[in-house]
Protein backbone atom coordinates (compact mmCIF):
# COMPACT_ATOMS: atom_id res chain seq x y z
CA UNK A 1 0.00 0.00 0.00
CA UNK A 2 1.52 3.29 -1.10
CA UNK A 3 0.78 6.95 -0.41
CA UNK A 4 -0.29 9.48 -3.00
CA UNK A 5 0.04 13.22 -2.44
CA UNK A 6 -1.43 16.49 -3.61
CA UNK A 7 0.90 19.07 -5.07
CA UNK A 8 0.92 21.05 -1.80
CA UNK A 9 1.70 17.94 0.23
CA UNK A 10 4.56 17.00 -2.08
CA UNK A 11 5.96 20.52 -1.73
CA UNK A 12 5.74 20.23 2.06
CA UNK A 13 7.70 16.96 1.98
CA UNK A 14 10.32 18.72 -0.13
CA UNK A 15 10.42 21.75 2.18
CA UNK A 16 10.74 19.68 5.35
CA UNK A 17 13.53 17.57 3.85
CA UNK A 18 15.52 20.66 2.88
CA UNK A 19 14.83 23.01 5.79
CA UNK A 20 14.32 20.70 8.77
CA UNK A 21 16.39 17.63 7.93
CA UNK A 22 19.03 19.65 6.11
CA UNK A 23 19.48 17.80 2.82
CA UNK A 24 20.38 20.52 0.31
CA UNK A 25 17.94 21.16 -2.52
CA UNK A 26 20.66 20.63 -5.12
CA UNK A 27 21.42 17.19 -3.70
CA UNK A 28 17.78 16.17 -4.13
CA UNK A 29 17.82 17.71 -7.60
CA UNK A 30 20.90 15.75 -8.66
CA UNK A 31 19.28 12.52 -7.51
CA UNK A 32 16.08 13.39 -9.36
CA UNK A 33 17.98 14.24 -12.53
CA UNK A 34 20.01 11.03 -12.33
CA UNK A 35 16.85 8.94 -11.86
CA UNK A 36 15.15 10.67 -14.79
CA UNK A 37 18.23 10.20 -16.98
CA UNK A 38 18.30 6.48 -16.17
CA UNK A 39 14.65 6.12 -17.20
CA UNK A 40 15.32 8.09 -20.39
CA UNK A 41 18.07 5.65 -21.31
CA UNK A 42 15.76 2.70 -20.61
CA UNK A 43 13.10 4.29 -22.79
CA UNK A 44 15.50 4.81 -25.65
CA UNK A 45 17.01 1.33 -25.41
CA UNK A 46 13.66 -0.42 -24.80
CA UNK A 47 15.07 -2.03 -21.65
CA UNK A 48 12.33 -2.42 -19.01
CA UNK A 49 9.63 -1.16 -21.41
CA UNK A 50 7.75 -2.40 -24.45
CA UNK A 51 8.78 0.66 -26.45
CA UNK A 52 11.12 -0.13 -29.37
CA UNK A 53 14.61 1.42 -29.40
CA UNK A 54 15.08 4.67 -31.29
CA UNK A 55 17.92 6.10 -33.34
CA UNK A 56 18.48 8.88 -35.83
CA UNK A 57 20.04 8.22 -39.21
CA UNK A 58 23.36 9.59 -37.95
CA UNK A 59 23.38 7.08 -35.12
CA UNK A 60 23.36 9.73 -32.37
CA UNK A 61 20.30 9.95 -30.20
CA UNK A 62 18.91 13.45 -29.96
CA UNK A 63 17.07 14.70 -26.91
CA UNK A 64 15.20 18.00 -26.61
CA UNK A 65 14.49 19.08 -23.05
CA UNK A 66 11.82 21.76 -22.66
CA UNK A 67 12.57 23.65 -19.43
CA UNK A 68 10.57 26.15 -17.45
CA UNK A 69 12.31 28.57 -15.12
CA UNK A 70 11.39 26.81 -11.88
CA UNK A 71 12.84 23.76 -10.21
CA UNK A 72 11.15 21.44 -12.68
CA UNK A 73 13.13 23.17 -15.43
CA UNK A 74 16.25 22.96 -13.28
CA UNK A 75 15.70 19.19 -13.02
CA UNK A 76 15.52 19.11 -16.82
CA UNK A 77 18.78 21.03 -17.24
CA UNK A 78 20.59 18.76 -14.79
CA UNK A 79 19.17 15.74 -16.59
CA UNK A 80 20.46 17.11 -19.89
CA UNK A 81 23.96 17.42 -18.46
CA UNK A 82 23.91 13.78 -17.34
CA UNK A 83 22.56 12.55 -20.68
CA UNK A 84 25.19 14.54 -22.60
CA UNK A 85 27.90 12.88 -20.53
CA UNK A 86 26.49 9.56 -21.74
CA UNK A 87 26.91 10.54 -25.37
CA UNK A 88 23.49 11.91 -26.22
CA UNK A 89 23.03 15.07 -28.29
CA UNK A 90 21.15 17.52 -26.06
CA UNK A 91 19.23 20.69 -26.83
CA UNK A 92 17.81 22.62 -23.89
CA UNK A 93 14.74 24.61 -24.92
CA UNK A 94 14.54 27.39 -22.34
CA UNK A 95 11.01 28.72 -22.12
CA UNK A 96 10.80 30.41 -18.73
CA UNK A 97 11.07 34.01 -17.62
CA UNK A 98 14.68 34.41 -16.52
CA UNK A 99 13.72 37.28 -14.18
CA UNK A 100 11.56 34.90 -12.14
CA UNK A 101 13.89 31.91 -12.28
CA UNK A 102 14.55 29.89 -9.14
CA UNK A 103 18.00 29.89 -7.57
CA UNK A 104 18.46 26.23 -8.48
CA UNK A 105 17.57 26.96 -12.10
CA UNK A 106 20.21 29.68 -12.30
CA UNK A 107 22.86 27.37 -10.87
CA UNK A 108 21.99 24.50 -13.21
CA UNK A 109 21.97 26.82 -16.22
CA UNK A 110 25.41 28.19 -15.35
CA UNK A 111 26.78 24.65 -15.11
CA UNK A 112 25.23 23.75 -18.47
CA UNK A 113 26.75 26.86 -20.07
CA UNK A 114 30.21 25.94 -18.80
CA UNK A 115 29.80 22.51 -20.37
CA UNK A 116 28.71 24.04 -23.70
CA UNK A 117 25.35 22.27 -23.74
CA UNK A 118 23.33 23.56 -26.68
CA UNK A 119 20.54 25.92 -25.68
CA UNK A 120 17.63 27.35 -27.65
CA UNK A 121 15.96 30.30 -25.96
CA UNK A 122 12.43 31.04 -27.14
CA UNK A 123 11.41 32.19 -29.67
CA UNK A 124 14.40 30.30 -31.11
CA UNK A 125 13.58 26.63 -31.75
CA UNK A 126 15.75 23.70 -32.83
CA UNK A 127 15.43 22.14 -36.24
CA UNK A 128 14.85 18.51 -37.16
CA UNK A 129 13.20 15.87 -35.02
CA UNK A 130 14.37 14.40 -31.72
CA UNK A 131 14.39 10.80 -30.58
CA UNK A 132 13.20 11.96 -27.17
CA UNK A 133 11.35 15.00 -25.87
CA UNK A 134 11.69 15.63 -22.13
CA UNK A 135 8.88 17.70 -20.64
CA UNK A 136 10.27 19.74 -17.74
CA UNK A 137 8.17 22.87 -18.21
CA UNK A 138 5.89 22.78 -15.19
CA UNK A 139 5.96 20.69 -12.06
CA UNK A 140 3.33 19.93 -9.45
CA UNK A 141 2.52 23.55 -8.61
CA UNK A 142 0.48 24.40 -11.71
CA UNK A 143 -2.92 25.85 -10.74
CA UNK A 144 -4.06 27.79 -13.81
CA UNK A 145 -4.55 27.08 -17.48
CA UNK A 146 -1.52 27.19 -19.73
CA UNK A 147 -1.54 29.95 -22.31
CA UNK A 148 0.69 32.25 -24.27
CA UNK A 149 4.23 31.18 -25.09
CA UNK A 150 4.05 27.98 -23.07
CA UNK A 151 0.93 26.83 -24.90
CA UNK A 152 2.53 27.60 -28.26
CA UNK A 153 5.61 25.59 -27.28
CA UNK A 154 3.56 22.58 -26.20
CA UNK A 155 1.55 22.72 -29.43
CA UNK A 156 4.80 22.82 -31.41
CA UNK A 157 6.19 19.84 -29.49
CA UNK A 158 2.96 17.95 -30.19
CA UNK A 159 3.40 18.69 -33.88
CA UNK A 160 6.97 17.41 -33.81
CA UNK A 161 5.85 14.19 -32.16
CA UNK A 162 3.05 13.74 -34.72
CA UNK A 163 5.47 14.31 -37.60
CA UNK A 164 7.81 11.60 -36.35
CA UNK A 165 5.98 8.64 -34.85
CA UNK A 166 9.23 7.32 -33.36
CA UNK A 167 9.69 10.36 -31.13
CA UNK A 168 8.91 9.58 -27.50
CA UNK A 169 8.05 11.85 -24.59
CA UNK A 170 9.25 11.59 -21.00
CA UNK A 171 7.65 13.85 -18.37
CA UNK A 172 9.56 15.03 -15.31
CA UNK A 173 7.48 14.66 -12.12
CA UNK A 174 4.14 15.22 -13.92
CA UNK A 175 3.15 15.99 -17.52
CA UNK A 176 3.01 19.76 -17.96
CA UNK A 177 -0.59 20.92 -17.96
CA UNK A 178 -1.89 18.20 -15.62
CA UNK A 179 -3.23 19.33 -12.25
CA UNK A 180 -1.34 17.44 -9.54
CA UNK A 181 -4.40 17.10 -7.29
CA UNK A 182 -7.24 16.23 -9.68
CA UNK A 183 -5.66 15.02 -12.93
CA UNK A 184 -7.47 17.77 -14.85
CA UNK A 185 -5.97 19.13 -18.07
CA UNK A 186 -5.21 22.80 -17.51
CA UNK A 187 -5.94 23.96 -21.04
CA UNK A 188 -3.36 21.80 -22.79
CA UNK A 189 -0.98 18.99 -21.87
CA UNK A 190 1.70 16.93 -23.58
CA UNK A 191 1.13 13.17 -23.47
CA UNK A 192 4.09 11.12 -22.26
CA UNK A 193 5.07 7.51 -22.76
CA UNK A 194 6.73 7.58 -19.34
CA UNK A 195 6.54 9.91 -16.35
CA UNK A 196 9.26 9.93 -13.70
CA UNK A 197 7.86 11.27 -10.45
CA UNK A 198 9.84 11.77 -7.28
CA UNK A 199 9.36 10.25 -3.85
CA UNK A 200 5.65 9.51 -3.99
CA UNK A 201 2.84 9.25 -6.52
CA UNK A 202 0.73 12.34 -7.12
CA UNK A 203 -3.05 12.13 -7.26
CA UNK A 204 -3.11 13.66 -10.73
CA UNK A 205 -1.04 10.74 -12.05
CA UNK A 206 -3.62 8.23 -10.77
CA UNK A 207 -6.82 10.05 -11.75
CA UNK A 208 -8.06 10.45 -15.31
CA UNK A 209 -7.51 12.30 -17.54
CA UNK A 210 -4.04 12.86 -16.03
CA UNK A 211 -3.44 9.14 -15.78
CA UNK A 212 -3.93 8.85 -19.52
CA UNK A 213 -1.36 11.59 -20.16
CA UNK A 214 1.26 10.17 -17.79
CA UNK A 215 1.82 6.85 -19.53
CA UNK A 216 3.93 4.44 -17.51
CA UNK A 217 4.64 6.05 -14.12
CA UNK A 218 8.01 5.41 -12.49
CA UNK A 219 8.42 6.55 -8.87
CA UNK A 220 12.04 7.45 -8.13
CA UNK A 221 13.53 7.42 -4.63
CA UNK A 222 15.53 10.62 -4.32
CA UNK A 223 16.22 10.51 -0.59
CA UNK A 224 13.08 11.73 1.19
CA UNK A 225 13.19 10.47 4.77
CA UNK A 226 10.11 8.76 6.18
CA UNK A 227 9.70 11.45 8.83
CA UNK A 228 9.22 14.05 6.09
CA UNK A 229 6.00 12.30 5.09
CA UNK A 230 4.78 12.25 8.68
CA UNK A 231 4.74 16.05 8.66
CA UNK A 232 1.89 16.08 6.17
CA UNK A 233 -1.15 13.83 6.16
CA UNK A 234 -0.97 11.90 2.87
CA UNK A 235 -4.02 12.69 0.79
CA UNK A 236 -4.70 9.18 -0.49
CA UNK A 237 -3.42 5.65 -0.77
CA UNK A 238 -3.43 3.02 -3.47
CA UNK A 239 -3.01 -0.74 -3.50
CA UNK A 240 -0.42 -2.83 -5.26
CA UNK A 241 -0.19 -6.56 -6.02
CA UNK A 242 1.70 -7.38 -2.84
CA UNK A 243 -1.22 -6.00 -0.80
CA UNK A 244 -3.34 -8.96 -1.86
CA UNK A 245 -1.61 -10.87 0.92
CA UNK A 246 -3.80 -8.90 3.34
CA UNK A 247 -7.04 -10.38 2.00
CA UNK A 248 -8.91 -12.53 4.55
CA UNK A 249 -7.16 -15.81 5.27
CA UNK A 250 -8.85 -19.14 4.60
CA UNK A 251 -8.08 -21.48 7.51
CA UNK A 252 -7.55 -25.08 6.49
CA UNK A 253 -10.20 -26.20 8.96
CA UNK A 254 -12.76 -23.58 7.91
CA UNK A 255 -16.27 -24.37 6.72
CA UNK A 256 -18.90 -22.53 4.75
CA UNK A 257 -20.03 -20.71 7.85
CA UNK A 258 -16.48 -19.55 8.53
CA UNK A 259 -16.34 -17.56 5.32
CA UNK A 260 -19.46 -15.51 5.72
CA UNK A 261 -23.01 -15.32 4.42
CA UNK A 262 -23.97 -12.77 1.77
CA UNK A 263 -27.58 -11.83 1.08
CA UNK A 264 -28.10 -10.32 -2.37
CA UNK A 265 -31.39 -8.44 -2.71
CA UNK A 266 -31.52 -7.98 -6.42
CA UNK A 267 -33.39 -8.46 -9.66
CA UNK A 268 -36.82 -7.33 -10.76
CA UNK A 269 -38.76 -9.33 -13.33
CA UNK A 270 -36.56 -9.71 -16.41
CA UNK A 271 -33.39 -8.63 -14.54
CA UNK A 272 -32.23 -11.90 -13.03
CA UNK A 273 -28.80 -11.38 -14.60
CA UNK A 274 -27.84 -8.70 -12.06
CA UNK A 275 -28.56 -11.07 -9.17
CA UNK A 276 -26.69 -13.89 -10.88
CA UNK A 277 -23.57 -11.78 -11.49
CA UNK A 278 -23.44 -10.44 -7.93
CA UNK A 279 -23.92 -13.93 -6.50
CA UNK A 280 -21.32 -15.46 -8.78
CA UNK A 281 -18.80 -12.75 -7.85
CA UNK A 282 -19.48 -13.21 -4.14
CA UNK A 283 -18.79 -16.92 -4.40
CA UNK A 284 -15.68 -16.36 -6.54
CA UNK A 285 -14.39 -13.94 -3.89
CA UNK A 286 -14.65 -16.58 -1.19
CA UNK A 287 -18.03 -16.18 0.50
CA UNK A 288 -19.16 -19.40 2.16
CA UNK A 289 -22.89 -19.00 1.49
CA UNK A 290 -24.78 -16.72 -0.87
CA UNK A 291 -28.52 -16.22 -0.79
CA UNK A 292 -30.46 -14.29 -3.43
CA UNK A 293 -33.70 -12.55 -2.46
CA UNK A 294 -35.57 -11.71 -5.64
CA UNK A 295 -39.05 -11.55 -7.16
CA UNK A 296 -40.96 -14.80 -7.63
CA UNK A 297 -40.56 -14.60 -11.41
CA UNK A 298 -36.77 -14.99 -11.14
CA UNK A 299 -36.66 -18.00 -8.81
CA UNK A 300 -36.45 -20.82 -11.35
CA UNK A 301 -34.12 -18.89 -13.64
CA UNK A 302 -31.63 -18.23 -10.86
CA UNK A 303 -31.80 -21.74 -9.51
CA UNK A 304 -30.74 -22.90 -12.96
CA UNK A 305 -28.13 -20.18 -13.48
CA UNK A 306 -26.34 -20.57 -10.17
CA UNK A 307 -27.40 -23.73 -8.30
CA UNK A 308 -24.81 -23.06 -5.59
CA UNK A 309 -26.86 -20.11 -4.34
CA UNK A 310 -29.87 -20.25 -2.04
CA UNK A 311 -32.84 -18.52 -3.65
CA UNK A 312 -35.64 -16.88 -1.69
CA UNK A 313 -38.38 -14.91 -3.37
CA UNK A 314 -41.24 -12.53 -2.75
CA UNK A 315 -44.33 -11.25 -4.49
CA UNK A 316 -43.68 -7.57 -5.26
CA UNK A 317 -47.39 -6.84 -4.92
CA UNK A 318 -47.27 -8.05 -1.31
CA UNK A 319 -44.00 -6.47 -0.23
CA UNK A 320 -45.68 -3.68 1.73
CA UNK A 321 -47.48 -6.15 3.96
CA UNK A 322 -44.63 -8.54 4.72
CA UNK A 323 -41.74 -6.78 6.46
CA UNK A 324 -41.21 -9.96 8.48
CA UNK A 325 -39.91 -11.73 5.36
CA UNK A 326 -37.34 -8.99 4.74
CA UNK A 327 -36.36 -8.85 8.42
CA UNK A 328 -35.89 -12.63 8.58
CA UNK A 329 -33.68 -12.66 5.50
CA UNK A 330 -31.58 -9.75 6.80
CA UNK A 331 -31.03 -11.55 10.12
CA UNK A 332 -29.52 -14.50 8.22
CA UNK A 333 -26.77 -12.47 6.59
CA UNK A 334 -23.31 -11.25 7.57
CA UNK A 335 -23.42 -8.73 4.72
CA UNK A 336 -26.16 -7.51 2.38
CA UNK A 337 -25.93 -6.39 -1.22
CA UNK A 338 -28.93 -4.21 -2.08
CA UNK A 339 -29.84 -2.78 -5.45
CA UNK A 340 -28.55 -4.50 -8.60
CA UNK A 341 -31.38 -4.82 -11.10
CA UNK A 342 -34.15 -3.95 -8.60
CA UNK A 343 -35.88 -1.66 -11.08
CA UNK A 344 -37.84 1.47 -10.24
CA UNK A 345 -41.35 0.24 -9.58
CA UNK A 346 -43.13 1.81 -6.57
CA UNK A 347 -42.59 -1.27 -4.40
CA UNK A 348 -38.80 -0.83 -4.64
CA UNK A 349 -38.92 2.21 -2.35
CA UNK A 350 -40.74 0.12 0.26
CA UNK A 351 -38.23 -2.71 -0.13
CA UNK A 352 -35.21 -0.41 0.19
CA UNK A 353 -36.66 1.40 3.18
CA UNK A 354 -37.53 -1.86 4.91
CA UNK A 355 -34.01 -3.23 4.48
CA UNK A 356 -32.44 -0.01 5.74
CA UNK A 357 -34.76 -0.09 8.76
CA UNK A 358 -34.34 -3.72 9.74
CA UNK A 359 -30.79 -4.68 8.75
CA UNK A 360 -28.08 -4.57 11.40
CA UNK A 361 -25.24 -5.92 9.29
CA UNK A 362 -23.18 -4.01 6.71
CA UNK A 363 -25.06 -3.12 3.52
CA UNK A 364 -23.55 -2.49 0.08
CA UNK A 365 -25.92 -0.26 -1.90
CA UNK A 366 -25.71 -0.10 -5.67
CA UNK A 367 -27.66 0.73 -8.81
CA UNK A 368 -31.42 0.98 -8.19
CA UNK A 369 -31.01 1.21 -4.42
CA UNK A 370 -29.03 4.40 -5.07
CA UNK A 371 -31.56 5.63 -7.62
CA UNK A 372 -34.29 5.04 -5.04
CA UNK A 373 -32.44 7.07 -2.42
CA UNK A 374 -31.95 9.85 -4.97
CA UNK A 375 -35.68 9.80 -5.78
CA UNK A 376 -36.69 9.67 -2.09
CA UNK A 377 -34.09 11.85 -0.31
CA UNK A 378 -35.69 11.17 3.08
CA UNK A 379 -34.10 7.72 2.90
CA UNK A 380 -30.66 9.26 3.43
CA UNK A 381 -31.46 9.45 7.15
CA UNK A 382 -30.95 5.68 7.27
CA UNK A 383 -27.41 5.86 5.87
CA UNK A 384 -24.70 5.07 8.42
CA UNK A 385 -21.02 4.18 8.64
CA UNK A 386 -22.11 0.53 8.41
CA UNK A 387 -22.95 1.01 4.74
CA UNK A 388 -21.00 1.18 1.47
CA UNK A 389 -22.43 3.09 -1.49
CA UNK A 390 -21.12 2.37 -4.99
CA UNK A 391 -22.40 5.09 -7.35
CA UNK A 392 -21.03 5.79 -10.79
CA UNK A 393 -20.76 9.43 -11.86
CA UNK A 394 -24.36 9.62 -13.08
CA UNK A 395 -25.75 8.09 -9.89
CA UNK A 396 -23.63 10.39 -7.76
CA UNK A 397 -24.97 13.32 -9.76
CA UNK A 398 -28.50 12.30 -8.81
CA UNK A 399 -27.62 11.63 -5.17
CA UNK A 400 -25.96 15.02 -4.70
CA UNK A 401 -28.02 16.99 -7.20
CA UNK A 402 -24.73 18.06 -8.71
CA UNK A 403 -23.74 18.20 -12.37
CA UNK A 404 -21.54 15.35 -13.56
CA UNK A 405 -19.00 17.86 -14.84
CA UNK A 406 -18.59 19.31 -11.34
CA UNK A 407 -18.09 15.85 -9.88
CA UNK A 408 -15.41 15.05 -12.43
CA UNK A 409 -13.55 18.26 -11.59
CA UNK A 410 -12.56 16.80 -8.23
CA UNK A 411 -13.63 13.21 -7.58
CA UNK A 412 -11.78 13.00 -4.27
CA UNK A 413 -13.49 16.05 -2.86
CA UNK A 414 -16.91 14.81 -4.01
CA UNK A 415 -16.49 11.34 -2.48
CA UNK A 416 -15.22 12.83 0.77
CA UNK A 417 -18.06 15.31 1.00
CA UNK A 418 -20.74 12.70 0.45
CA UNK A 419 -19.17 10.28 2.91
CA UNK A 420 -18.85 13.02 5.54
CA UNK A 421 -22.50 13.98 4.95
CA UNK A 422 -23.91 10.46 5.26
CA UNK A 423 -21.32 8.55 7.29
CA UNK A 424 -21.25 5.80 4.66
CA UNK A 425 -18.21 4.67 2.70
CA UNK A 426 -18.45 6.11 -0.81
CA UNK A 427 -17.11 4.20 -3.82
CA UNK A 428 -17.24 6.72 -6.65
CA UNK A 429 -16.89 4.50 -9.70
CA UNK A 430 -15.05 5.74 -12.76
CA UNK A 431 -12.07 4.75 -14.87
CA UNK A 432 -10.04 5.69 -11.76
CA UNK A 433 -12.40 4.85 -8.89
CA UNK A 434 -12.12 6.83 -5.65
CA UNK A 435 -13.07 5.34 -2.29
CA UNK A 436 -13.62 7.58 0.76
CA UNK A 437 -14.94 7.27 4.30
CA UNK A 438 -16.33 9.72 6.84
CA UNK A 439 -12.91 10.20 8.43
CA UNK A 440 -11.48 11.50 5.17
CA UNK A 441 -9.46 8.40 4.31
CA UNK A 442 -9.17 7.93 0.55
CA UNK A 443 -8.02 5.20 -1.79
CA UNK A 444 -7.49 5.70 -5.52
CA UNK A 445 -7.82 2.53 -7.54
CA UNK A 446 -5.13 1.78 -10.11
CA UNK A 447 -6.38 -1.52 -11.56
CA UNK A 448 -8.85 -2.21 -14.36
CA UNK A 449 -9.17 -1.37 -18.04
CA UNK A 450 -11.65 -0.16 -20.65
CA UNK A 451 -12.68 -3.75 -21.45
CA UNK A 452 -14.71 -3.64 -18.23
CA UNK A 453 -17.04 -0.93 -19.53
CA UNK A 454 -19.89 -3.37 -20.06
CA UNK A 455 -23.30 -3.91 -18.53
CA UNK A 456 -23.11 -6.04 -15.39
CA UNK A 457 -19.59 -5.08 -14.37
CA UNK A 458 -20.92 -3.07 -11.44
CA UNK A 459 -23.05 -6.01 -10.30
CA UNK A 460 -19.88 -8.09 -10.12
CA UNK A 461 -18.19 -5.40 -8.02
CA UNK A 462 -20.97 -5.36 -5.43
CA UNK A 463 -20.66 -9.13 -5.03
CA UNK A 464 -16.91 -8.85 -4.53
CA UNK A 465 -17.25 -6.16 -1.86
CA UNK A 466 -20.10 -8.02 -0.17
CA UNK A 467 -18.01 -11.17 0.09
CA UNK A 468 -15.05 -9.32 1.60
CA UNK A 469 -17.29 -7.64 4.17
CA UNK A 470 -18.87 -11.00 5.05
CA UNK A 471 -15.37 -12.41 5.60
CA UNK A 472 -14.65 -9.73 8.17
CA UNK A 473 -13.00 -6.84 6.36
CA UNK A 474 -13.79 -3.35 7.57
CA UNK A 475 -15.86 -1.06 5.31
CA UNK A 476 -13.33 1.11 3.52
CA UNK A 477 -10.78 -1.69 3.25
CA UNK A 478 -13.36 -4.09 1.83
CA UNK A 479 -14.37 -1.42 -0.67
CA UNK A 480 -10.79 -0.55 -1.66
CA UNK A 481 -9.66 -4.16 -1.94
CA UNK A 482 -12.89 -5.09 -3.71
CA UNK A 483 -12.41 -2.45 -6.36
CA UNK A 484 -8.77 -3.43 -6.80
CA UNK A 485 -9.50 -7.17 -7.10
CA UNK A 486 -12.36 -6.42 -9.50
CA UNK A 487 -10.00 -4.38 -11.68
CA UNK A 488 -7.34 -7.09 -11.70
CA UNK A 489 -9.96 -9.62 -12.75
CA UNK A 490 -11.00 -7.29 -15.57
CA UNK A 491 -7.42 -6.99 -16.76
CA UNK A 492 -7.04 -10.76 -16.79
CA UNK A 493 -10.33 -11.19 -18.65
CA UNK A 494 -9.17 -8.65 -21.24
CA UNK A 495 -5.97 -10.66 -21.77
CA UNK A 496 -8.05 -13.77 -22.40
CA UNK A 497 -10.94 -12.26 -24.39
CA UNK A 498 -9.47 -9.09 -25.86
CA UNK A 499 -10.43 -5.50 -25.04
CA UNK A 500 -13.81 -5.74 -26.79
CA UNK A 501 -14.85 -9.29 -25.95
CA UNK A 502 -15.09 -9.20 -22.16
CA UNK A 503 -18.47 -9.86 -20.56
CA UNK A 504 -19.31 -9.29 -16.91
CA UNK A 505 -19.34 -12.98 -16.08
CA UNK A 506 -15.82 -13.24 -17.56
CA UNK A 507 -14.69 -10.72 -14.94
CA UNK A 508 -16.31 -12.76 -12.18
CA UNK A 509 -14.72 -15.95 -13.47
CA UNK A 510 -11.27 -14.34 -13.37
CA UNK A 511 -11.50 -13.30 -9.72
CA UNK A 512 -8.74 -14.92 -7.71
CA UNK A 513 -7.17 -16.48 -10.77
Amino acid sequence: MKNSLTGAQAKEVDRYTIQQIGIPSLVLMERAALAAADVACELLSSESTDIPPLSNACGTQVCWIACGSGNNGADGIAMGRILQSRGMQIVLILAGNEEHASAEYRIQKQIAQRLDIQMAVLPELPEGWPDLIVDALFGIGLTREIGGTYRSLIEWLMTKKEENARTKVLAVDIPSGIHADTGAVMGIALKAEVTVTFGYAKNGLLLYPGRGYAGLVRIADIGFAGCSLSQTKPDARYLEAEDLASLPERPADGNKGTFGKVLIISGCKGMSGAAYLSALAAYRTGAGLVKILTVDANRMILQSQIPEAIVASYDPDQIDGSPELIERQCEWADAIVLGPGLGREPYVEILVRTVLEYAYVPIILDADALNTIAAYPQLTRYLTENMILTPHIGEMSRLMNLASEKIKEDRIRTAREYSARTGAVCVLKDASTVIADKDGRVYINTSGCCAMAKGGSGDVLTGVIGALVAQGMDGIEAAAYGVYVHGLAGEKAAQEKGPRGVLAHDIADCIGG
